[in-house]
């Protein structure tokens, strides 16, 4: 099989591909950026299961298959020069290590999640590399996936599987709003581009029938969010409610707009994460549509962001600077041409290998860190990335603040999480992570310029690169989150509460 792969002749492209594809899974990282973006999309479960199964198929196979079984690895005089590692291996051929972690993260993703069939594809590219670049033998990857598939199933017989996460706990104190039964008087903006790689249903049908008076706009090709609400904000006849059918970007501008006005929001949960409404329990769009027939309503805790002399911006979940919005940033770049998980999974690899830490001033105190989080109300003590709250109304910020150290240190923490870090550092199987947790109603961040620009700073999603217009100089600039108890009105049915 080996002189059969050597003697094909492909393009220079294909042989640096594969090249790039085996280096990106060296010492785990590509799996551990893979981790991170499950932990971010709020898979857990599947990324801890993918990684355990990962970390414990490799020491078996590094630790003790290649000692007991070893042998010599192809003579690379006979592979194509183009298709040599950077650093060819020296270690014994079987198996082959590349590939049973490879399968095993698969495997255990797969046993959680259906994001494993999207990861599939890169395990296998991982094991195919390990034989086109010359590293191993056939029978040296076919024992490595098989050693991966069986201790990820193993370890499903062990501690099952449980698919359902719990629901975040949730709060807020409930207030009566204007009962619409037929929708009079509320503007429902729907953003079609939410969510666009996920499976929703068609929510105009269910609006029209169930709310047949209610203004309902469907955002146009360039169509702006902003200016369609502003726009029926300033009609003879402005709404007495302000709805958004979107992802939580979108929910965060029309939270903004519908605190401006005083009028409730209405939020239908139409993107990617819903981070927001699954904390507030609405769940689905005939949720949000229940609790504005009934006039059932909650005030929820927001935070407020200011630049330095400018005007504040809602926000509903969480702002960041650092690494975060740098992935964000990464992944939009790409996702036209690869779609959402895809895109997001090159970018955290990239992201995390050529990433380099930020100076920053959190409440006076200087710092050189990976990333800040700023999340509205507590969330999960256990993550680095507090992206879904925990509750609407305990009136604090929870910060996460990611200290600058190795690259290896960075990736950990943000794929374990916390808890599971402490866990695998007993054991010598992670290192140590620095993350510094502050819970205050307020916090105070300057950021020095980093690599020519300033980092990019990112709130509800949404990512700002470069610095913001009229701010610090140097390219640098200031910026103030505070809490603010109880400062949105929206619907949500009282069964959610």
């Amino acid at each position: 099989m080996g002189r059969r792969i050597n003697s094909r002749d492909v393009h220079p492209v294909v042989d640096r591909g594969f090249v790039g594809l085996s280096h990106a899974a060296d010492r785990g990282i590509l799996w551990f950026s893979c981790a991170a973006v499950l932990v971010l999309l709020g898979r857990r479960r599947a990324a801890l299961r993918g990684v355990l199964s990962l970390i414990t198929a490799s020491i078996l196979a590094n630790l003790v298959g290649k000692q007991v079984f070893g042998g010599d690895r192809p003579l690379l005089k006979d592979v194509p020069l183009g298709r040599h590692l950077p650093a060819q291996p020296t270690s014994g051929s079987f198996p082959s290590g590349h590939s049973a972690s490879a399968a095993a993260f698969a495997t255990g993703v797969a046993l959680e999640s259906r994001a494993g069939c999207a990861i599939a594809p890169a395990a296998m590219g991982v094991a195919y590399s390990r034989l086109h670049t010359g590293a191993h033998w056939l029978s040296d990857v076919i024992g490595g996936i098989a050693l991966g598939m069986t201790v990820a199933a193993v370890g499903k017989m062990l501690v099952p599987a449980q698919p359902t996460p719990l629901k975040p706990a949730r709060s807020g104190q409930a207030v009566p709003l204007a009962a619409l039964p037929e929708g009079a008087g509320a503007l429902i903006v729907v953003n079609p581009s939410s969510g666009a790689d996920v499976y929703h249903r068609d929510p105009l049908p269910t609006l029209a029938e169930r709310l047949p008076k209610a203004v309902i706009r469907q955002l146009e090709d360039g169509e702006s969010l902003e200016t369609v609400i502003r726009h029926a904000l300033r009609a003879d006849t402005p709404p007495r409610a302000i709805g958004v059918y979107g992802g939580d970007g979108s929910v965060a501008t029309a939270a903004h707009l519908a605190r401006e006005a005083g009028l409730p929001l209405i939020v239908l949960p139409g993107g990617t994460f819903n981070h927001f409404a699954r904390t507030a329990g609405v769940e689905s769009v005939d949720d949000a549509i229940d609790a504005v027939q009934a006039g059932e309503g909650v005030r929820a805790d927001v935070a407020e962001l200011r630049f330095s002399g400018g005007d504040p911006v809602t926000v509903v979940n969480t702002a960041s600077v650092g690494l975060y919005p740098d992935f964000v940033a990464e992944r939009e770049r790409h996702q036209a041409r690869l779609g959402k998980w895809a895109a997001a999974v090159f970018a955290a690899v990239r992201v995390l290998r050529d990433e380099t830490p930020i100076d920053v001033t959190v409440n006076g105190r200087h710092a050189r860190v990976w990333t800040v989080f700023v999340g509205v109300n507590r969330n999960d003590p256990g993550v680095v990335a507090p992206l879904q709250r925990r509750r609407l109304d305990d009136g604090v910020l929870d910060v996460r603040i990611l200290h600058a150290g190795s690259r290896v240190r960075a990736v950990g923490a943000l794929s374990f999480g916390r808890r599971t870090s402490a866990v695998l550092r007993a054991i010598h199987l992670a290192p140590a992570s620095a993350v510094e947790r502050i819970v205050a109603p307020s916090v105070h961040v300057a950021v020095r310029p980093h690599g020519g620009q300033a980092p990019g700073l990112a709130h509800d999603g949404e990512v700002s690169i470069g610095a913001p217009p009229g701010e610090a100089p140097r390219g640098g600039y200031l910026t103030d989150i505070r809490i603010v108890p109880q400062g949105l009105e929206l619907y949500r049915p009282a069964r959610a509460s």
